[in-house]
């Protein structure tokens, strides 16, 4: 299975909410050396923009999985700049608020957020 597909599995589980950051984590736990359960356990305050509607979660766990995986700091700079470009913004408050201006409900913008920021950390590691 692929991380992609992995993350998509993980967002259609009724059964175990994971929050933005969490999806994003999971799939790499494996190549971070820790299991999914750690990964998911790391990442559970950053949901929801950390629970306050700060930075998004999707994004932090990208940078998580990014710093994990033993990617400079400049990618994290690119991965920033590059969600801001694509989104308009990097904090979680703003993007949903955009989202429901748009007509689009949370979960599945949120979802898309989730897959996009997997794409990343994917191009950027060569891993799939």
């Amino acid at each position: 299975m692929t991380r992609k597909e992995d993350v998509v599995d993980l967002r259609a589980d009724t059964q175990v909410h994971y929050n933005c950051a969490q999806s994003v984590m999971v799939p790499f736990a494996g190549d971070l050396g820790i299991t999914r359960e750690q990964a998911y356990d790391m990442m559970l305050n950053f949901g929801g923009g950390m629970g306050c509607g700060a930075t998004c979660g999707a994004l932090v766990g990208a940078l998580a999985a990014l710093g994990g995986l033993g990617l400079p700091q400049e990618k994290r700079l690119e991965l920033i700049e590059r969600f801001r470009a694509e989104n308009g913004a990097i904090d979680c408050a703003t993007l949903l608020e955009a989202a429901y201006g748009r007509g689009e409900e949370k979960k599945p913008h949120c979802d898309g957020v989730v897959y996009r920021c997997v794409d990343y950390v994917c191009q950027e590691t060569g891993l799939e």
